[in-house]
Parts: C-alpha cells; sequence; structure tokens
C-alpha cells in the first residue's frame, strides 16, 4: 500500500448517511446528512461529493472502512452491501467496524460505549461479555456510558480503525445484530407454482 492510503468510509446504522475520506492519518472530508429514510437512494451520491470535494476517483482508495452495526436493520444492510459490492468492483478491502468499536476510539478510558437503541433501550458491550440490548436505566448499573452524539465523529472513528486493519483485512463486513428484527415472516401461503 502507498505511504498515505486513501480509506473511504460509511454509516448509515442510525438516523443518518455519513461518511468521511481518510489520507493517510488526516481526515480530508466528512459529511453527515440526517434523514430517517432515504439512506439507500442518497449514500452513492454523497459518497461521490465527498471523492469530488477531496480531489479523489474512485480508483484512488485503498480501503473501505463501514459501520456494521448495531442499530438500524435496513440502515446496516445498506452500508453493509454497498461496501461489499465496492470493494468487489474496486478490487480493494472492505473492513467492518461495529458502532462499539468506532465509540471505544472515542470514549474515555473509564467509560463504556453505549449505543442508543429504540424503546428507552441500549446497546452495551462489556468487557469479556456478548453485546446486549439493555433497558436504559439497567445500563446505568454498569458504570459510566459513554454515548457519541456526533455521527461525524463517529464515521471518521471508523475511517481510523480500517485504515489501521486494511493492511491484514478479515473477512467481508457482516451486520451485528444483538436484536431481532421487528418485521416477522408472511404468514400467507406461498403461491402454487405451476409447471408448464
Amino acid at each position: 500500500m502507498p505511504s498515505e492510503p486513501i480509506i473511504l468510509a460509511f454509516d448509515t446504522s442510525a438516523a443518518h448517511c455519513a461518511a468521511a475520506l481518510l489520507r493517510g492519518d488526516d481526515i480530508q472530508s466528512a459529511r453527515v446528512e440526517a434523514m430517517t429514510r432515504g439512506q439507500a437512494e442518497r449514500l452513492m451520491p454523497l459518497l461521490e461529493e465527498l471523492l469530488t470535494d477531496s480531489n479523489c476517483a474512485w480508483s484512488d482508495l485503498d480501503a473501505i472502512g463501514v459501520g456494521t452495526g448495531p442499530g438500524n436493520f435496513t440502515g446496516i444492510r445498506i452500508s453493509v452491501s454497498a461496501a461489499r459490492g465496492l470493494a468487489l468492483g474496486l478490487g480493494v478491502p472492505a473492513i467492518g467496524v461495529t458502532g462499539f468499536e468506532a465509540l471505544s476510539r472515542l470514549a474515555p478510558q473509564d467509560q463504556l460505549a453505549a449505543i442508543p437503541a429504540p424503546r428507552e433501550q441500549i446497546y452495551v458491550h462489556p468487557t469479556g461479555q456478548d453485546p446486549q440490548l439493555i433497558p436504559q436505566d439497567a445500563a446505568a448499573k454498569l458504570g459510566q456510558l459513554f454515548i457519541c452524539d456526533d455521527p461525524k465523529d463517529h464515521v471518521c472513528a471508523i475511517a481510523h480503525i480500517a485504515a489501521q486493519r486494511a493492511s491484514d483485512p478479515a473477512s467481508p463486513p457482516a451486520p451485528l445484530y444483538i436484536r431481532a428484527a421487528d418485521a416477522a415472516p408472511s404468514k400467507d401461503r406461498p403461491p402454487v407454482l405451476l409447471d408448464e
């Protein structure tokens, strides 16, 4: 890899579309757009704009960093599938970074990274345990929590972590789901297929 690798990172695991471009150790550009829906339509144009603003082309990228959750199911799938597709098309690695990993980079050492969830719940990943979804009042018993309110800081942390892992990427990124999906499979019987 060149002495100053270029990493494109993005995240749509919450109510936003966030992206950052890292060159070496410096964030060249970062953008966040708040949105509760429409990330699938907005993500690629946002990435194009970010690259253009930084005088960078897709072919200049050395790796893709992507937030893998936990968070919004659809948002996570949008980012992870985009990262895997871009990595395949560009011939560069895609590196998945969990929200806990990104927040741990930002959090003070004595605080536990936590990610807000619906219904007054919170995602936490206590040391030595599996990630969990617990009520907010129960999370307070785990000690002081660190919650990042700035998606730009979050996506920049994803970029930095992806840069650290780019020379030795693991398996392709996969969503980190901690809770079951809210949507249930249809109970309707599938149609009968007729042979021709």
